[in-house]
């Protein structure tokens, strides 16, 4: 099968690998259908994560149709169309019990299988696998996707931060996280929706997910435009979608003191002022966003399509052609590159 490996800062290739089998009686093997580049696989791209020698597997956003499962899995079925989160979880922890997929007992990091292939071994499928209704119409399979990451973190971050009816909420970051912020504080019914985004095209989405406003400035300039729109107060909800040191303190300040902020933004040599932290008198909330959480719920909307969280890939390409797709997303040429696996 073809499938894509990263050998060092900048260089990412579709390569022949061997035909993913079944190695425990709770994995199943999926035919992927469709996956992408995410945000976070541009930190080793960029030389910001090592990366295993001899090359790395990339990926862990898909969807796919099932090929086989092992003997331990009940629920899953060879034929099935599924979405999974970018964790593998046995959903039936205490842990997950709690809600916090992410952190299973168990739990497996889709990255370290690799999904940016034509076939995938999902571990503990039984627990990670959500079966859509039916098989899904080519116009869903973008948002589908898109459920499997970036909008179950978006949504995860949403509620973290308590976005909901009468509150303001800023989001930080206009990638396809931060994007998907917005589109899950609409949902959610925030009243108003403070976009930072200086890319053009970018905040044309943001205002379509439901941003109300768009805030240019960064640092203490855009902290103090955000309390500029909030009556010197700041935002009831923040999302942190970045992961940088700047980005963590400017959720943080432009947020009031009570307001929730829900990060999800893989953080990257980030270190917080406890001072600054304790006088602030904020709720910190995030991590790596429990997606399986959520993906019934959300591929319920898609289904019914009161949501289109596929609108944030904005180039499609061939699994042949993935190194463009990665230096599109690094010179933001691209907000999110959706992969085909034919």
């Amino acid at each position: 099968m073809r499938g894509v490996v990263m050998h060092a800062p900048g260089d990412v290739r579709t390569e022949e690998l061997e035909m993913p089998v079944i190695l425990e009686p709770t994995d199943a093997i999926i035919r992927v259908t469709a996956t992408c580049i995410c945000g976070s696989d541009l930190w080793p791209y960029r030389g910001a994560e090592p990366i295993r020698a001899g090359g790395q597997r990339m990926g862990h956003e898909y969807i796919g149709v099932v090929e086989s499962v092992g003997g331990e899995v009940t629920r899953i079925r060879p034929g099935d169309h599924v979405v999974g989160s970018f964790v593998a979880s046995d959903n039936t922890c205490e842990i997950c019990a709690a809600g916090y997929q992410s952190r299973c007992v168990h739990q497996v990091m889709m990255g370290s299988v690799g999904t940016q292939a034509q076939y995938a071994r999902i571990p503990l499928a039984d627990g990670t696998l959500v079966v859509t209704p039916g098989e899904p119409s080519a116009d869903l399979i973008p948002s589908l996707l898109a459920a499997s990451d970036v909008l179950g973190t978006g949504w995860f971050a949403a509620v973290a931060a308590e976005a909901g009816p009468g509150k303001t909420v800023a989001v930080v970051g206009d990638g396809a996280v931060g994007l998907l912020g917005v589109l899950a504080a609409k949902q959610l019914g925030a009243e108003r929706i403070i976009a930072m985004s200086r890319h053009a095209d970018r905040q044309a989405l943001a205002r379509s997910f439901g941003a109300t406003d768009i805030v240019e400035e960064r640092g203490d300039a855009g902290v103090a435009r955000i309390k500029e729109l909030t009556n010197g107060l700041g935002a009831h909800s923040t999302i942190e979608a970045v992961g940088t040191q700047e980005s963590m303190e400017q959720a943080i300040r432009a947020t009031r003191p009570g307001g929730h902020i829900g990060f999800v933004g893989v953080s990257h040599d980030v270190a917080l002022d406890g001072a600054e932290l304790f006088f602030s008198s904020v709720h910190l909330h995030g991590g790596p966003a429990p997606v399986r959480r959520f993906l019934p719920e959300l591929v319920d909307l898609i289904f019914q399509r009161r949501i289109d969280p596929g609108a944030v890939f904005d180039l499609t390409l061939s699994i042949e052609d993935v190194a463009e797709g990665y230096r599109a997303m690094d010179a933001r040429r691209a907000t999110k590159v959706l992969l085909t696996t034919d």
